[in-house]
């Protein structure tokens, strides 16, 4: 983390420009069903008034618009949810405006504990275009802009890395936090390093696999990816999700790691299904004995067993990606026995990190979230963090 942040600054005096990551999910009626990465990142907010800040202006993006004024995806409830986490502050105001002559009245009619909402970013076409017109204008909102949106820093939009360009541009403490814990592990790991990698799909996670077999010490696979390792090294899988064409690549992989020595360990059993529903009969059996017209749903006990093995001994653990259809309660076990097993290591010591995404829904449906080292509030910004990439929201900020 050799980014500067808030910390680094004076604020008295000085007005500030963050961007949150506020794209929370919303009920039919229009009410936030769950706070989560509203109450991330309420600790910079706080930091900004207690320092006398000369107002925080705040910037999100909400849902996908397609850069046109949608209701729906207004911020006003989200405000609202603000205003009630967040009692100490004078007053927390919407404008309907963006930029323009507007937003820059509400932001000067701003003082030191006031807080000032921006219209949702997505709703000008101009914001997924980085564009540099709406990047002046939005720097002429504050006197330093903060980025505080690890989970929109994978993208260049105009008040991600656009901005970052017009004013002095520092890290929140959620983005400090979050570059601390992923990138800090894969700098200088505490060994043994495991990695656990699920979901649906190996084409989405290629490039981290691929980055992490040169970093860890052993390498899980679950979920419906470890279905298309397991064609690759001849199984028979029924009717399970595979990717014909990723086979070629899941051998190569395979052989990447044991000429790396890195243990990269695949199901041994199973549940399987006769059909992709709750309802469906179900058995385990061994992964060489998937019967046609079954599919693989879950990691089996032997599995889920080895995996918490490796787990229990491990000082440094990284997990992303479901191990089987956690939706589906028959098929919810293995990815449940993961996360029971990370609390665990927690608790034992280890550093245990959740990367975003269905994983973070994960260990949130089990109740152990707050077991874990660190749950990342970025799916797509920790997988490109994981595959070794730049992110541009980080890559804007000023260096120490």
């Amino acid at each position: 983390m050799n980014k500067l942040t808030i910390r680094d600054v004076e604020w008295a005096g000085k007005r500030a420009l963050v961007r949150v990551d506020f794209n929370v999910p919303l009920d039919e009626a229009g009410n936030v069903t769950d706070d989560t990465r509203i109450r991330a990142a309420l600790p910079t907010i706080r930091y900004l008034l207690e320092r006398g800040a000369n107002g925080v202006v705040l910037m999100s993006h909400l849902g996908r618009p397609k850069g046109k004024v949608n209701p729906k995806y207004s911020m006003r409830p989200v405000v609202e949810r603000l205003f009630e986490l967040l009692p100490e502050a004078n007053e927390v105001r919407k404008t309907e405006a963006i930029t323009g002559p507007a937003a820059e009245a509400a932001a000067e009619a701003l003082r030191p504990g006031m807080i000032l909402m921006l219209e949702n970013t997505r709703f000008d076409p101009r914001e997924e275009q980085n564009d540099e017109g709406m990047a002046r204008e939005l720097a002429r909102l504050g006197d330093v802009y903060v980025n505080d949106a690890f989970g929109a820093a994978h993208r260049a939009n105009a008040s991600t890395e656009g901005v970052a360009r017009f004013l002095p541009a520092v890290a929140g403490l959620l983005m400090e936090k979050e570059l601390e814990f992923i990138g800090g592990a894969l700098e200088s790991p505490q060994r043994p390093f495991v990695t656990i990698i699920g979901g649906a799909k190996i084409s989405d996670k290629i490039g981290v696999i691929d980055n992490l077999l040169g970093k860890v010490d052993a390498l899980l696979i679950g979920g419906g990816m470890a279905n298309t390792f397991l064609l690759a090294e001849g199984k028979a899988m029924g009717d399970s999700l595979v990717e014909p064409d990723s086979v070629e690549t899941a051998r190569a992989l395979i052989a990447k790691a044991r000429a790396a020595n890195v243990r990269l360990l695949l199901p041994t059993d199973a549940v399987i299904a006769d059909a992709f529903s709750a309802e469906a009969n179900t058995r385990v059996v061994s992964v060489d004995e998937v019967p046609a017209g079954w599919r693989v749903l879950d990691i089996g006990p032997a599995t889920v067993k080895q995996y918490s093995d490796e787990v229990a001994r491990a000082r440094l653990v990284i997990w992303n990606g479901p191990m089987g259809v956690f939706e589906l309660e028959p098929f919810a076990g293995g990815t449940r026995a993961i996360a029971q097993a990370m609390a665990s290591a927690a608790a034992g010591g280890a550093t245990t990190i959740v990367g975003g995404g269905d994983s973070v829904a994960a260990v949130e449906q089990a109740g152990l979230a707050d077991k874990m080292s660190h749950v990342s509030t970025g799916g797509g910004a920790s997988l490109e963090l994981l595959e070794g990439k730049t992110l541009p929201g980080v890559a804007a900020l000023k260096d120490k």
